[in-house]
């Protein structure tokens, strides 16, 4: 039975509610499921994944195949319902606010680039021409529950690493295969990935930089920009 009459169906309610009375009603504790039930669920909704990993700091539990080995790479299990979101005093609850002097803060700190994969805003993916990424906050210990949303806790992610790095796609490549790659380096290169792994930060050059910051302006901006850089090394 559905209390106070609320059924995840409802588009009136917000994602998170909707996401969690889905779990609630049709995945039930003690059960597995799959993002893409989810997502065949809650079709006229964006960012369900996002919104059901903003239950588990309200305390609900739900394990992944890295940490319930039983499961499969593409299974969730609900192990626990946390604080009922869907009634109005614990709507807000396990919501971490970021203010915007902060997120501005950290962009800027890490240069408008990705901490993981180094991609900046808007940026193409290499390999994959047309794709475009898009810039958010992370959390450095994303598992967490009660991590803050203070500038020291949070790093720049892109899209595409703030979704992998949660493990709610699987991992990507194994640790065997990164530790192939790593190995077939050249010396130098690994005692330079050796320093970037000791301080938990790849140097940017100034050139990297300026592209960086470059990446986040506006599409008009940017070509502005470029036609002023041509104009200067011109004249």
């Amino acid at each position: 039975m559905r209390a106070e009459g609320l059924d995840w169906r409802d588009t009136n309610l917000g994602t998170r509610v909707r996401v969690a009375l889905w779990l609630r009603d049709e995945v039930r504790v003690g059960n597995a499921f799959s993002k893409a039930a989810l997502r065949a669920a809650i079709t006229d909704a964006e960012q369900v994944d996002r919104r059901m990993r903003d239950l588990r700091p309200a305390g609900w539990v739900i394990r992944t195949n890295l940490d319930k080995p039983s499961l499969q790479p593409d299974q969730l299990f609900l192990e626990k319902i946390g604080a009922p979101v869907w009634e109005r005093e614990h709507r807000a609850a396990g919501l971490r606010q970021i203010s915007a002097k902060t997120r501005r803060y950290v962009l800027e700190r890490d240069q408008h680039m990705c901490r993981r994969c180094g991609v900046g805003a808007a940026e193409a993916y290499p390999g994959e021409p047309g794709s475009t990424a898009r810039l958010t906050l992370g959390h450095v210990n994303p598992h967490g529950s009660g991590s803050a949303g203070h500038a020291e806790d949070l790093i720049t992610e892109c899209a595409r690493c703030n979704e992998l790095v949660r493990n709610l796609t699987g991992v990507q490549m194994s640790s065997a295969q990164v530790w192939e790659r790593v190995k077939a380096l050249p010396d130098k290169q690994k005692r330079e990935l050796l320093e970037w792994m000791a301080t938990d930060v790849r140097p940017l050059s100034p050139v990297e930089r300026a592209w960086g910051m470059y990446r986040q302006l506006p599409a008009a901006l940017r070509d502005e920009m470029q036609r002023d850089l041509r104009d200067l090394l011109e004249s």
